[in-house]
């Protein structure tokens, strides 16, 4: 960014909004839209359009048609409303966290041009598009932290430069749970690497920066972003953090009221549900192996999980009335559920409906729909959460630098396409149920207690209907009487998903059985 650019000065904490970024000037069928499925690429690793090994935006391009066709009705797209791309600028390593312009597009994944494409045909098959901003470090190589060395070697403290970054000279007190690295006479502040220095949002003009990034792809028609390491902008200090994201997502909703915006703040709920005051965040409880969701499809209490997801939503809308739901199993930082669910017996399946068929806006992590596996391993490398996803159809497409895992998985998204029963079939079927029943996604949110049964589900009430969705996780069937929890008259089942579907789901009057495994939505009305 150029130096004209940067009108205000570093020095001094400059004030910051306390307005939160509540959505309250958003229209309710407006925010209703936020409630879809968004579908993570890791962009190197996704589709290789130019033969070079590396995933790139061309590459996601010619694969629409597989993440959504445009035919709400299609049985052969995955259907997905959203997608999140990790970062997409210049960078020196695999994976693009380390930003060192957040201008361009790197290269190695395509040009501006490509991405503006990728834009264009996400919303003519009305699929959002938002991108990684990892806002609170940069690289070490980015134009700003040359220029915040130099400001220092020169000795030009009223430089706009000078405080771009957190700094303390040497020997000063480094700040407990705060990582610094020594630079040139002084300590600067780097908590996840010394390729990674921290910028300081106590300076005005870094403020000022993030939010023209911001603006410029908005602009361009991305439709929000994902915060990366939302609370290390001001690590342990969750109060200035919370003030900074409120006064951020008030200035991008004034460029875009329909902003969609996500943030990674991967801490104890009861910390991360202080940040819905500014920002919507990712629901970590319902992630990896001792998560709720994977405890749960292992054959866990479904009536402890959606007890826990109403005192979860009665949590995050008591702070902020437009806050969303966002449930995901696994991640690009994470291992993939594959490995500790399984397919066998339909775990990986039943712990798809359990997050996919509930409000809200889940996640799905690439790959996760034809049960890729991947885990750090012996080798410690996230490399191995990002292999290379499997076509099956000659795309040359490489695994990351670094990764040294074993064989993901023999099956590739062709071979499941031909496949009746597959889970990429499963992953199909249940985004057609939720888009076919919208007060899933969007209805208020009801928990039914069956007890000690491990059978359950909840209610979703929206624009006067109520839909309600049962799970059934074990290996045989259960039975459960619907007067006990509700008096929902719940007279129609509208859609059955499990390992075997037919006849998998049986309602006698105000009995409802469901086999091994199965999910099912039923209705009010008649038969």
């Amino acid at each position: 960014m150029a130096l004209a650019a940067l009108v205000l000065l570093c020095g001094g904490q400059a004030a910051v909004g306390e307005t939160a970024g509540d959505g309250t000037g958003m229209d309710p069928e407006d925010w209703a839209d936020q409630n879809r499925v968004f579908y993570e690429i890791f962009v190197g690793s996704f589709s290789d359009s130019d033969g070079d090994g590396i995933g790139d935006l061309r590459g996601m391009i010619r694969r629409m048609d597989y993440l959504n066709d445009g035919n709400p009705e299609s049985e052969t797209s995955l259907g997905i409303g959203g997608i999140w791309l990790t970062p997409v600028f210049p960078s020196p390593s695999y994976h693009k966290y380390d930003v060192t312009d957040y201008e361009t597009v790197d290269p190695a994944f395509g040009s501006e041009e490509d991405l503006k494409e990728l834009i264009r045909l996400c919303h003519e098959r009305d699929v959002k598009l938002i991108l990684d901003l990892p806002l609170n470090h940069t690289g070490r190589e980015h134009a700003w932290y040359r220029n915040f060395l130099e400001a220092h070697r020169a000795g030009e403290t009223d430089s706009v430069w000078y405080d771009f970054y957190t700094w303390i000279g040497e020997g000063e007190s480094v700040p407990p749970g705060r990582r610094f690295m020594q630079e040139e006479g002084m300590l600067v502040e780097a908590n996840f690497s010394d390729s990674m220095p921290e910028l300081n949002y106590d300076c005005a003009a870094v403020r000022e920066a993030a939010l023209k990034i911001a603006r410029k792809y908005l602009e361009m028609g991305v439709d929000g972003f994902r915060f990366d390491a939302a609370r290390y902008l001001y690590l342990g200090e969750n109060d200035r953090n919370i003030s900074f994201w409120g006064w951020y997502m008030d200035e991008l909703r004034k460029i875009n009221p329909k902003v969609y915006a996500v943030a990674e703040v991967w801490d104890s709920e009861t910390v991360a549900n202080l940040y819905a005051k500014s920002v919507n965040c990712f629901r970590f409880g319902t992630a990896q192996a001792e998560g709720l969701i994977a405890k749960t499809a292992k054959g866990g209490n479904v009536n402890r999980l959606t007890k826990n997801t109403e005192e979860y939503w009665l949590t995050i809308r008591s702070i902020n009335p437009f806050a969303i739901h966002i449930p995901f199993i696994s991640n690009h930082d994470m291992d993939r559920a594959a490995g500790y669910l399984q397919n066998r017996g339909g775990k990986m399946a039943m712990a798809a409906n359990l997050y996919l068929l509930t409000p809200g806006s889940p996640f799905i992590y690439y790959g996760e729909e034809i049960g890729l596996r991947g885990s750090r391993g012996g080798a410690e490398t996230d490399a191995n959460r990002r292999l290379h996803m499997q076509w099956g159809d000659g795309d040359t497409v490489a695994d990351p630098e670094g990764s040294d895992y074993g064989s993901q998985t023999e099956e590739t998204v062709r071979s499941q396409m031909e496949k009746q029963g597959s889970l990429l079939k499963h992953y199909q079927k249940i985004l057609r149920i939720r888009r076919e029943h919208p007060g899933i996604a969007n209805g208020a949110y009801q928990a039914l207690d069956f007890g000690d049964t491990k059978m359950g589900g909840f209610l979703c009430t929206w624009r006067g209907n109520t839909t309600a969705v049962f799970h059934n996780p074990t290996g045989g069937p259960l039975t459960v009487n619907l007067a006990e929890a509700t008096e929902a008259p719940l007279t129609r089942i509208a859609a059955i998903i499990g390992t075997q579907d037919e006849g998998a789901a049986e309602l006698n009057g105000t009995e409802l059985t469901l086999g091994a495994m199965t999910s099912a939505v039923l209705e009010e009305g008649k038969e």
